[in-house]
């Protein structure tokens, strides 16, 4: 797990990681999290995209605040049903998953409270070497306890050319629709 902290630090993610690095870790991704996204080709059709390599985290801050740091392998990306939009999802025009093996977001601090209530969240998402801030949308929790007993849902709108993603601009849409439904597990108090 230190290892792609390590690697989102030598990337250059932001002075957020750094700040975050000092405060106490208490919960990590669970591997049943999904990350998925769809793409609309310019005749209609939908292509749903999977992430199948995540890893993350949620930070305490010291004013209670909390920050979640997201990690997802571009050389393990899929599109549903389509092994050679595989392939080019992966490739050099595409996402460039030997250039750039990571899509990483790292969210401004946010009250704990919107895991329940549902509201925006915000922070940098690093793509294709660039990075922007965008809004992520979570839904209301379905239980008491988000993330453990009920999965973390939310939503987001990135736009392709943002990220020199504009490949296929004739085929695709320039809109992607990020679907996340986020799992997690506490860390215990000795290992914080």
């Amino acid at each position: 797990m230190h290892a792609w902290i390590a690697t989102l630090l030598l990337a250059g993610v932001g002075a957020g990681v750094v700040a975050a690095q000092s405060h106490a870790r208490i919960a990590t991704l669970e591997p049943t999290s999904r990350f998925e996204f769809s793409m609309r080709t310019r005749w209609g059709q939908v292509l749903l995209g999977r992430f199948h390599d995540s890893a993350g985290e949620v930070i305490g801050l010291a004013d209670g605040k909390r920050q979640v740091i997201l990690s997802l392998a571009t050389s393990t990306v899929e599109i549903v049903d389509h092994s050679r939009y595989t392939r080019f999802a992966r490739g050099p025009r595409f996402f460039d998953a030997e250039r750039f093996p990571q899509v990483v977001f790292v969210s401004e601090p946010y009250s704990a409270e919107l895991l329940t209530t549902g509201g925006e969240m915000y922070g940098k998402l690093r793509m294709h070497g660039i990075e922007r801030r965008e809004r992520f949308v979570v839904a209301p929790a379905q239980c008491a306890r988000p993330g453990r007993d009920c999965a973390i849902f939310a939503k987001g709108v990135v736009m392709r050319a943002n990220y020199d993603l504009d490949t296929w601009r004739m085929a695709l849409r320039d809109d992607v629709r990020f679907s996340l439904e986020v799992r997690l597990r506490d860390v215990a108090p000795e290992a914080r």
